[in-house]
């Protein structure tokens, strides 16, 4: 059971892949983490001799601090941002127990820069890959959107990282999706987001017998792309409809609804 001031890693992956995600900041070893290079889903390094300069930048902000085991970096720094009025846990038993947990822990080697560059007028995959990186690898990440015959410029000149276009390292292989493909190259399986990841693939290729919410999530897209003529405000509200079908994705897949209610036939 977690101490004062610190939460389970259940707990925190309830939290992972919704808008009340804490910041985790990872404050292990150069050595530890170089024996398993990958981090919990959202987590920045940051070495704990550098955790007051950070405090700054986390006023405000809920905070999980985790390391190696979860104890004297993890409490000492978590203890440390408190002093400056910060709300800090640790992660209770941190990397160590998140792993044996089987929790999804993402390869570093797979994160590009915070800048990605996409074509204009999103309709799925270019809002659901967006969801992905921002809600389960990258809170800070940017998308820009371009005519599909500048993204290749754009991303080279901008340094930016292309994705769900042809010919780029981020986009469809054979039956999968772009979001399938960012899922298995983050290493994110889990149960709530591969039903998620069905349901965008189905989606996004006009197979929707894959998924009976596929023709839904098509309608919702089209007309939210009629909705907004600029990309970035409808990327926005687009984040809330990923949002929902995580949460019945993830816990809610055994509700139904009828009328009157409580009707069960």
């Amino acid at each position: 059971m977690p101490a004062l001031n610190e939460i389970s890693p259940l707990n925190l992956m309830r939290l992972i892949g919704t808008p009340q995600c804490p910041v985790i900041v990872d404050v292990s070893t150069d050595d530890d983490f170089d024996e398993n290079p990958t981090l919990i889903p959202t987590a920045i390094r940051d070495p704990h001799t550098q955790i007051a300069a950070l405090a700054a930048s986390l006023a405000g902000k809920e905070v999980v601090i985790t390391c190696h085991k979860g104890l004297k970096l993890s409490h000492g720094s978590a203890a440390l941002l408190r002093t400056n009025a910060i709300d800090a846990q640790v992660l209770s038993g941190g990397n160590v127990a998140w792993t044996t947990a089987g929790l999804p822990r993402v390869p570093v080697a797979q994160i590009p820069g915070s800048l990605w560059v996409t074509r204009h007028r999103p309709k799925i995959d270019r809002i659901a890959c967006p969801w992905l990186i921002r809600r389960f690898v990258d809170p800070n990440a940017t998308f820009l959107f371009v005519p599909p015959s500048t993204v290749a410029d754009v991303a080279d000149r901008f340094n930016a990282t292309a994705f769900d276009i042809e010919d780029c390292d981020w986009t469809h292989d054979g039956t999968d999706c772009t979001f399938d493909m960012m899922v298995k190259r983050f290493a994110l399986r889990h149960p709530a987001l591969d039903t998620l990841a069905t349901i965008v693939r189905a989606a996004d290729t006009d197979r929707h017998a894959l998924a009976p919410q596929a023709a839904g999530l098509l309608a919702i897209s089209v007309g939210l792309s009629r909705m907004y003529r600029d990309d970035t405000a409808q990327l926005e509200a687009g984040m809330l409809i990923y949002d929902a079908l995580y949460r019945w994705a993830r816990d809610g897949q055994d509700e139904g609804h009828n009328w009157p209610a409580g009707r069960k036939e």
